[in-house]
């Protein structure tokens, strides 16, 4: 049985407070794009774990797939096991999401592939034990993210009869890096309130928190998105904690000409 976990976008990201219990309050636009890893279960006698495509950093026992193997491991019929195999497309630390969807995925799989029958707000509830993007991947829908980043609302934003360009300068940016390069505030203005102005005047409403201290001490990140405002984007930001840069357009640029040398993804809008 095989998936296709996806990357995210932010729209906007406003990091409100610090929590008492370490976590910062955020508010932000998830939207789903369709850039994706590969994943295959395959019903075994033991459980295994293996992974091509892009290099995975860090010891293995913090990847969320193997996490929620481990949430799940006891429901799953006794005698019966799982081998797991990711093919990773998606780069990391790169504000995309996608180890997130990964995990989120992985418990959507092994929920479907062993019968477990559990509900998409139980998943929700154990992707939330994964990490703060990974129950937004269990509805995979546009939603106003808020909290930890574990609340949703959906949204009627329909970005379809886009494009998007998604430029990645190969800078992995650690969520301890992002944070501790911004001062938490409330913003003047109201996101949900800004996300239904038109496409075009998105850029003076709504802004990334993260993007202007990371672009001061990465330039090249400053640097792509002004490329793809050149390019005719009618919307670019940085996404997430960063560095990936993204430009929402109407037409397909040439992103081999423009962007060579770095990891480039252009897709239709879903």
């Amino acid at each position: 049985m095989i998936s296709f976990p996806n990357a995210k976008i932010n729209i906007g990201l406003n990091i409100l407070n610090k929590r008492e219990d370490g976590f910062h309050n955020i508010e932000s636009i998830f939207y789903p794009i369709a850039w994706k890893d590969a994943l295959e279960a395959c019903k075994a006698d033991s459980f295994a774990f293996n992974s091509s495509g892009l290099n995975i950093p860090g010891d293995s026992k913090n990847n969320l797939i193997i996490k929620a193997y481990n949430l799940l491991e006891n429901l799953i019929p006794k005698g019966e096991s799982v081998k797991i195999h990711l093919h990773k497309v998606i780069p990391m630390g790169a504000g995309l999401g996608g180890g997130s969807a990964d995990g989120a995925f992985a418990l959507k799989l092994l929920n479907e592939l062993f019968k477990l029958n559990l509900s998409e707000a139980v998943l929700e509830n154990m992707a939330g034990k994964l990490g703060s993007d990974c129950p937004f991947f269990i509805k995979n829908k546009p939603v106003f993210c808020y909290d930890r980043g574990i609340k949703f609302k959906e949204i009627a934003l329909d970005l379809s009869s886009y494009k998007i360009c998604v430029v990645n300068p190969n800078i992995h940016i650690s969520t301890a890096e992002a944070y501790g390069a911004i001062t938490p505030s409330v913003p003047e203005n109201i996101l949900m309130d800004d996300i239904k102005a038109p496409i075009t005047a998105w850029k003076d409403l709504i802004t990334n928190d993260f993007e202007e201290p990371l672009a001061k001490k990465y330039p090249k990140i400053g640097a792509i998105k002004e490329q793809l405002y050149n390019l005719g984007a009618c919307y670019a930001s940085m996404t997430g904690s960063g560095s990936t840069v993204y430009g929402i357009f109407d037409k397909e640029i040439d992103t081999k000409k423009h962007f060579e040398g770095l990891t480039t993804w252009q897709g239709q809008m879903l």
